[in-house]
């Protein structure tokens, strides 16, 4: 259940988790479209370019309405960020991220911390007048 990526961004080979769900979806893409050599490909059985998924990125998260701004590279960082809100350890998460450095990891707990911040405590709603 995992996924190896080979050549990413910097030529690095990295891994990430399969989820079952999306074992599915890709299973009936495959039987589909019956790709030849990449997975996921462009005209005549070629990779697309990083350009190509950068647009069709923007395309879709256009049609979503969301006005956030997102990149690519975001959706890396929402997994581990998610991954870090479920309770998984740190340490695991820098090795499936493959951060050299701990730190670089860190950054998502930041993260987490402040959105904790903007939860609102319930015991700040209570009425201390009428008592």
């Amino acid at each position: 259940m995992l996924i190896y990526i080979r050549g990413g961004k910097g030529m690095k080979e990295r891994v990430t988790l399969l989820s079952g769900e999306l074992l599915i979806l890709l299973r009936q893409y495959f039987r589909r479209y019956k790709p030849k050599t990449w997975l996921f490909e462009a005209a005549e059985n070629k990779q697309f370019t990083p350009r190509a998924i950068q647009k069709m990125f923007h395309d879709s998260f256009d049609k979503t309405g969301i006005l956030k701004k997102a990149t690519v590279h975001t959706l890396r960082h929402s997994f581990a960020i998610h991954l870090l809100e479920n309770g998984e350890d740190l340490r695991k998460i820098q090795l499936l991220l493959r951060h050299k450095n701990l730190k670089t990891t860190e950054i998502y707990t930041h993260v987490t911390s402040k959105a904790i911040l903007d939860i609102g405590s319930p015991l700040d709603d209570l009425n201390t007048e009428d008592n």
